[in-house]
């Protein structure tokens, strides 16, 4: 499912609020998570999961293409826990 879908089944069933609102709504909660995970913090939804960071070191990585040696930086990238209701409903 895009983002599109999503809108798209949200305003399907809740007649009472447009499209536009709901874009703004499903945007306003993804921002949120964005920023709460730039800050360092964590982002839990009971049943669905945990959104988090983790530090990836810095390393020397390889150019696919020529081979060549390349230094990769030190970053942090999302990562995700899927909650145990979540994990149930998928292994059923």
């Amino acid at each position: 499912m895009i983002r599109s879908e999503l809108v798209q089944k949200l305003a399907h069933d809740n007649p009472d609020l447009s499209a536009r609102e709901v874009e703004r709504i499903v945007a306003v909660f993804f921002d949120e998570i964005v920023q709460r995970l730039s800050e360092g913090g964590r982002v839990e939804l009971r049943g669905f999961g945990a959104f988090s960071t983790r530090a990836r070191d810095a390393r020397v990585g390889r150019n696919p293409r020529t081979g060549e040696s390349v230094e990769v930086d030190a970053k942090r990238v999302p990562y995700f826990k899927p909650g145990k209701e979540m994990r149930e409903r998928l292994n059923v």
